[in-house]
C-alpha cells in the first residue's frame, strides 16, 4: 500500500482500505456506504435508536465504533450480529457476537439480551447499517420476552428507526421463529401493545402504506 494510503486510515474502522472506493477493509469488514445508503444514513440520528426506555438500542456499525458516544448513552454492552464486523473496544463493552452470517441464532441473541435486562445494563444491537440483521434480533426479542406478533414487533421497531427494512430471507426466518413461539404465523387479532412509559402515542398496527419489508441486506 502507498505510504499515502497509509497515512489516511477509514475514518470509521479506523483501518487502511480504500474506503472511499467502496473497498471492504480486510481487518474488520466495514465498507463505506453507497450514495443511496448514505442518503438513508443522513436521515437517521448520529445515535442509536431507543427500542425499549434504558435499555435496548438499535444501530450501525459506525455507531458501535463510536465508544464516547454509546458511554453518553450508558450503553455498557454490545451484541454484534456480523461476524465479520471487528468489536472494537473489548476493554470498554461487554461483547456478544452472532457466528454465523447467514442463519440468525435468536435464541443464543436473546439469551444474551436477557441477561442484560437482568443486570439492568444497556446494550446495543448492530449490524454494518442497523436494518436488517440487528434489527431482525430486536424483532425476535420483543416477540419472545413481551409476547408481541411478529407484526406488531416490526412496526415497533420500525417506527423507533425508520432506516429497517428487512430482506426477504431474514423476514421468512422471523416467520419461523414467531411460529415456533406461538405455534402459528400472524394472529388474526393482535394485541394491543402496552404503553412502555408515559406520553407515548398509541397507535394501530399493521404495515404503513408504501412501507417495504425486503430490501438488499446490510
Amino acid at each position: 500500500m502507498r505510504k499515502r494510503e497509509r497515512e489516511n486510515p477509514c475514518s470509521v474502522c479506523g483501518h487502511y482500505h480504500k474506503y472511499e472506493e467502496g473497498e471492504v477493509c480486510g481487518i474488520c469488514g466495514h465498507r463505506s456506504a453507497s450514495s443511496a445508503e448514505k442518503t438513508t444514513t443522513l436521515q437517521v440520528s448520529a445515535f442509536p435508536s431507543e427500542i425499549l426506555p434504558d435499555f435496548l438500542y438499535l444501530g450501525s456499525y459506525d455507531n458501535a465504533s463510536r465508544s464516547g458516544l454509546l458511554k453518553t448513552q450508558g450503553i455498557s454492552r454490545v451484541l454484534n450480529t456480523v461476524p465479520s464486523c471487528q468489536n472494537l473496544y473489548k476493554n470498554s463493552f461487554t461483547y456478544h457476537c452472532l457466528e454465523d452470517d447467514k442463519i440468525l441464532q435468536f435464541d443464543d441473541a436473546i439469551q444474551f439480551l436477557e441477561q442484560c435486562e437482568r443486570d439492568k445494563a444497556c446494550v446495543l444491537v448492530h449490524c454494518m447499517f442497523g436494518k436488517n440483521r440487528s434489527a431482525a434480533i430486536v424483532i425476535a426479542y420483543l416477540m419472545k420476552c413481551k409476547g408481541w406478533r411478529l407484526a406488531q414487533s416490526h412496526q415497533w421497531v420500525k417506527e423507533r428507526r425508520p432506516s429497517v427494512n428487512l430482506t426477504e430471507d431474514v423476514h421468512q426466518q422471523l416467520q419461523e421463529y414467531e411460529q415456533k413461539i406461538f405455534g402459528s404465523v400472524d394472529g388474526s387479532n393482535p394485541t394491543p401493545l402496552p404503553a412502555l412509559s408515559a406520553g407515548m402515542p398509541s397507535f394501530s398496527f399493521g404495515f404503513p402504506k408504501g412501507v417495504h419489508i425486503w430490501s438488499w441486506p446490510d
